[in-house]
């Protein structure tokens, strides 16, 4: 099994269905990947098209048993009370795994994908691009060879 970082680049959006009746919404992002789910910021009164321009770190493990390496991008409307969903956008990485570790690094560059309702229309897009990059046993093995010389440099005495 193989063990790496994927970065995902979370850019903007563009043209997302306003969830708000008065104003322009503020939108935000959950981003979810196997177990892990991270949020961006929310594009305050950015209403329809928001820009973010963050990333986001997720561990990842290949293969997996289920082969279901997929990023979820689910947007939402920030309100006072209850936040509401404006729709979700779903992108298969497991070929882009299956690269990385083949050339210990693979990227998708920054490409636009559908955002869908709930009722699978179409609601806008999504700009994003990921790249993952494969942690190799060597990486391990060099830094485990220099954590004791480092601490002999410091020269760490015991106490008395």
């Amino acid at each position: 099994m193989a063990i790496g970082f994927m970065q995902v680049h979370l850019v903007k959006a563009k043209g997302l269905h306003n969830s708000d009746i008065i104003g322009e919404m503020d939108p935000y992002v959950l981003i979810q990947y196997k177990d892990q789910e991270q949020r961006s910021s929310v594009a305050i009164g950015q209403g329809k098209n928001p820009v973010w321009n963050e990333k986001f770190m997720f561990k990842v493990e290949y293969p997996l048993s289920n082969h279901q390496h997929k990023i979820i991008f689910k947007i939402m409307d920030q309100d006072l009370y209850t936040d509401d969903f404006v729709g979700e956008s779903i992108i298969h990485v497991g070929d882009l795994l299956a690269q990385g570790v083949d050339d210990r690094e693979a990227k998708l560059q920054t490409l636009k994908y559908r955002v869908v309702r709930a009722n699978k229309s179409y609601c806008g897009e999504i700009d994003v691009g990921v790249t993952f990059t494969l942690q190799v046993a060597d990486d391990y093995a060099e830094r485990d060879h220099y954590l004791p010389q480092i601490t002999k440099d410091i020269g760490c005495k015991k106490s008395k």
